[in-house]
């Protein structure tokens, strides 16, 4: 057991070392390669050159990105809300003491759709004086900014290629937030003078934040890869010592419990019946035999041993008849 024990433990141990040695050069051949990031971990936003339509200093003010489910417009005297079951947005006054929905907006149809993924469900509304905005987005990658008159008809839309979950519009720039696969992207789009068609066919500035990944994290702190070589061969090493233990402390404690079977066998066999010497045992079994005896035979009822033979005549018909089986063909040669 102990040698098998030191040639599992050598043979593993040589296994782990050499992967985690071929683990550095795997990582250093990712370093060229078009996703590696350069510098520092943190991956910087993509800079873009503005335009006039999109000042950088609407972004001083201090932003938060939250989805905004419902909002109050004070030109039109009414509530926006978003209904996220049936993908529609309503205008909602209050009548009397009531609120009834006025418009809707249909961010997209759901009748008889199975991709749901694809359904644009709106996320987010904002009121701008007398028109309201519209983010809806799937889950997949695509999403659209639409802006709507007091009665929620479509006047401009403005598509993305990325999922987005949040808008804020500040100095004439509507700055939409959202995800992409390697990160985050921040869009900024002109509403200078409600040009709409600046808004649906104009310019965007994008920034693009890319996260960077565990693999290139773990490069920047270990270029050559000792650490992590070291890591590896440290949680290999420990893993097989806590298995060697558990082999050899499995053995011992099936080796006494063998052990205290035997012990525990010989003492049974050890015990004898103890007879106290009495003359009336030989009685006592004859009485025990008799007993079980005349219980069997009570068991049974007593039956009068008379056969009893009658014959019993029965007149003819057809269905005993014997020649009624025969085939028909012997019978026509008669």
């Amino acid at each position: 057991m102990k040698t098998l024990n030191k040639l599992l433990i050598a043979g593993l141990l040589s296994f782990a070392t050499l992967t985690a040695m071929a683990a550095p050069r795997h990582h250093h051949h990712e370093a060229g390669g078009p996703d590696a990031v350069a510098g520092a971990t943190q991956a910087q936003p993509q800079q873009e050159q503005p335009h006039a339509g999109c000042p950088m200093h609407a972004l001083t003010p201090s932003v938060d990105f939250t989805s905004v489910k419902t909002c109050y417009a004070p030109d039109l005297g009414a509530f926006v809300a978003i209904d996220s079951v049936e993908c529609s947005v309503h205008l909602v006054k209050i009548v009397g003491d009531s609120l009834k929905t006025v418009a809707s907006f249909q961010t997209d149809n759901i009748h008889k759709r199975h991709d749901l993924k694809n359904i644009l469900r709106p996320v987010s509304v904002s009121a701008m004086g007398p028109y309201v905005l519209v983010l809806a987005s799937a889950v997949n990658d695509t999403s659209y900014v639409a802006i709507l008159d007091g009665e929620l008809n479509e006047l401009a839309r403005r598509s993305f290629n990325s999922p987005m979950y949040a808008m804020h519009r500040e100095h004439g720039v509507l700055v939409v937030a959202g995800r992409n696969p390697y990160g985050y992207d921040i869009n900024l789009l002109p509403l200078h003078r409600m040009d709409l068609k600046q808004f649906a066919e104009g310019d965007i500035l994008t920034h693009h934040y890319r996260v960077a990944k565990q693999s290139e994290k773990i490069k920047e702190s270990d270029p050559i890869g000792i650490g992590l070589t070291a890591v590896a061969v440290a949680v290999v090493f420990l893993a097989l010592v806590c298995i060697a233990l558990l082999i050899s402390g499995s053995g011992k404690l099936i080796a006494k419990t063998e052990e205290k079977n035997k012990e525990k066998g010989k003492k049974e066999r050890s015990i004898k019946p103890v007879s106290d010497g009495s003359s009336h045992d030989e009685e006592i079994y004859a009485a025990i035999g008799a007993a079980i005896y005349l219980y069997n035979e009570e068991l049974h009822d007593e039956e009068e041993a008379v056969i009893t033979i009658q014959k019993v005549e029965r007149e003819w018909t057809p269905w005993n008849a014997k020649f009624y089986n025969m085939n028909q063909y012997f019978n026509n040669r008669r």
